[in-house]
């Protein structure tokens, strides 16, 4: 339905209705100052390297356990990414190190909320006070889901979220960029309209518009926008389906936890779970892919997630040398089971009960 309203409207390039219908659902839910609609989180995560002002040079600390975008927003200006651990308990970055990695030559913190989960905040941002520095909260996967109370995304100086196909909330490809400190809310507007002052001028502001700064077309059409609407009016009962699977399956596999060592997800005291993803972590690389191959004998997909960026063949000359074990191990030994919407309560049934074939055989073998 709306999808066919913007069609009639003939407004579909972008910036239109929908966009802006967008914009206040986010704002007036979660409290942002200002958000802008982008075509992908990896545009938002390109927006935020730019007005950060990222320069031939400039450090970056970045987790090495996240999607290659995270980084190669900020590798697109120039900068040097300096990969920063997991944690031993969880995927998110290990914040215990973050002071070692902090030189004269840093310029900002791109800080991953993995699985929807909140990295630590409060010392982030001490950290980042006291030595002059941004921070980006990469919420690609953390649509609804806080820390202490505060929305992911409102903390750092700018927050950026995914609406790609795999997340909760979607429309195909698409994106957002969350711009919480005022000082870059006008800059920001003008770089998502290639470089021009043109959304000022629909406003009224100027008697017309032209080419003030560097920028791209970072905007999405209005059909795009239309479709996450419609999903955007629908985040509580999303949510909460995804909640009831999550909590299924969390569950069902806390005797794998205490009885085969496996582990499951953690959701610090400081955070909450909006159920992105469920993963389960093997005690081995072996492990882990005979049991993706285990589940796929019964028509099962589980995929494993991201290889360390240190260890890419893109950055792995590049990278400082640091052993980051941690990121490696999660890295070899997380595997995620079907989470989505549509899952229904008796493919999740038959998850479960392959899963437990699988370590009851490995138990007989011992």
């Amino acid at each position: 339905m709306y999808i066919n309203e913007a069609v009639s409207s003939g407004k579909i390039s972008g910036n239109g209705n929908f966009t802006q219908k967008c914009h206040l659902f986010f704002q007036e839910k979660f409290g942002f100052k200002k958000c802008l609609l982008t075509t992908s989180c990896t545009d938002a995560l390109e927006m935020a390297a730019i007005l950060v002002d990222i320069q031939p040079g400039d450090e970056v600390i970045v987790p090495s356990f996240t999607f290659v975008s995270t980084a190669n927003a900020f590798v697109l200006r120039g900068a040097r990414i300096i990969f920063a651990d997991s944690s031993s308990s969880e995927p998110n970055m290990d914040v215990g190190t973050l002071k070692s990695l902090i030189t004269p030559k840093t310029k900002a913190i791109v800080v991953v909320h993995y699985a929807g989960v909140a990295s630590d905040m409060d010392p982030i941002m001490d950290l980042a006070q006291e030595n002059d520095l941004y921070v980006v909260e990469d919420a690609a996967q953390a649509i609804d889901s806080y820390y202490k109370g505060k929305p992911l995304g409102s903390i750092g100086h700018f927050g950026v979220f995914s609406f790609h196909e795999t997340k909760n909330i979607i429309s195909g490809e698409g994106g957002l960029l969350v711009i919480n400190d005022e000082r870059f809310v006008d800059r920001a507007e003008i770089i998502w309209e290639k470089g021009t002052n043109r959304s000022a001028f629909f406003r009224g502001e100027v008697d017309k518009y032209s080419w003030v700064d560097v920028g791209s077309s970072f905007l999405p059409s209005e059909i795009i926008a239309a479709f996450l609407f419609a999903q955007l009016e629908n985040l509580e009962q999303i949510q909460n389906t995804r909640r009831k699977i999550w909590n299924n399956y969390y569950d069902s596999f806390l005797s794998l936890d205490s009885n085969f060592g496996i582990g499951l997800p953690i959701v610090p005291e400081y955070a909450t779970n909006n159920s992105h993803m469920f993963y389960l972590v093997c005690s081995s690389i072996e492990e882990r892919n005979n049991l993706i191959k285990g589940l796929k004998k019964n028509q099962i997909l589980s995929v494993f997630h991201y290889l360390p960026l240190h260890l890419s063949a893109f950055y792995k000359s590049k990278h400082d040398g640091r052993y980051l074990p941690n990121s490696t191990s999660f890295s070899e030994r997380i595997v995620r089971l079907p989470l989505y919407y549509g899952l229904t309560q008796q493919n999740q049934s038959e998850v479960i009960r392959t899963v437990f074939e699988f370590y009851n055989k490995i138990n007989d073998t011992k």
